[in-house]
């Protein structure tokens, strides 16, 4: 199984490549510099692994929500490979792939994945890991002020993302519900690999035509950097 994966939708600029269970990435925080940077990493790993892209078996994309200019690089440069080497695509959200990453690094099972927003606001979605270890959405993603987002009473939960920078707002809201949380993490390409692996096993792909990305927000909500 060969997956080239893609994520743009915040600061950070991610790419990687999973070929018969080994992983290789590339990561940059560059922002604003997504649309220079993606291409370059892409054929580095793929060079590497010597390999072409007709010899892929899906790509995957970090279908956002997140930054909107980053979204749309991300899913144009996706659209475009898909096409050309005629390839499906397992379309990810990147709180979903937040939620896997802390997974990996904490082995905590029930997450709640956040991104800030601007505007006061945050993107956020309640995770749990499955028997295989791949995190499962509890709820619809959403978009909120942090004091008026969701609460599920009856987990306790894991924070991660840079909507956890509303942390007083949020620990405050989750009171002893919350075990612990990070700032400083966003969406890897890397960690969507679990995730497109168990989309593309499950049927769950799209052609090329079919990829957009998901905002949350209306885009006439659009601030700048957001």
């Amino acid at each position: 199984m060969k997956i080239l994966a893609i994520d743009a939708s915040t600061e950070v600029c991610s790419c990687a490549l999973y070929m018969d269970g080994k992983v290789q990435d590339r990561s940059q925080f560059a922002p604003q510099k997504h649309s220079k940077l993606i291409l370059p990493m892409a054929d580095e790993l793929l060079a590497e692994a010597e390999l072409k892209l007709n010899q892929l078996d899906c790509l995957a994309v970090g279908r956002g929500p997140g930054s909107f200019t980053g979204l749309r690089i991300a899913c144009g440069i996706v659209q475009g490979i898909a096409f050309g080497a005629d390839l499906p695509v397992a379309s990810i959200s990147s709180l979903a792939t937040l939620a896997q990453s802390a997974y990996v690094e904490t082995g905590k099972k029930q997450v709640l994945a956040t991104i800030d927003a601007r505007m006061g606001e945050i993107y956020y979605g309640y995770y749990i890991a499955d028997k295989q270890g791949v995190m499962q959405c509890q709820i619809a993603e959403q978009v909120a002020k942090p004091n008026n987002i969701e609460l599920l009473t009856t987990e306790h939960w894991y924070g991660v993302g840079s909507g956890w920078t509303y942390a007083v707002i949020l620990k405050h809201k989750f009171g002893n519900l919350l075990q612990g949380y990070q700032v400083e993490k966003y969406p890897q390409a890397s960690n969507m690999i679990p995730l497109a692996l168990s989309a593309f096993k499950q049927g769950q792909v799209v052609d090329a035509e079919n990829l957009s990305p998901v905002y949350l927000r209306d885009m006439n909500k659009k601030v700048n950097g957001s």
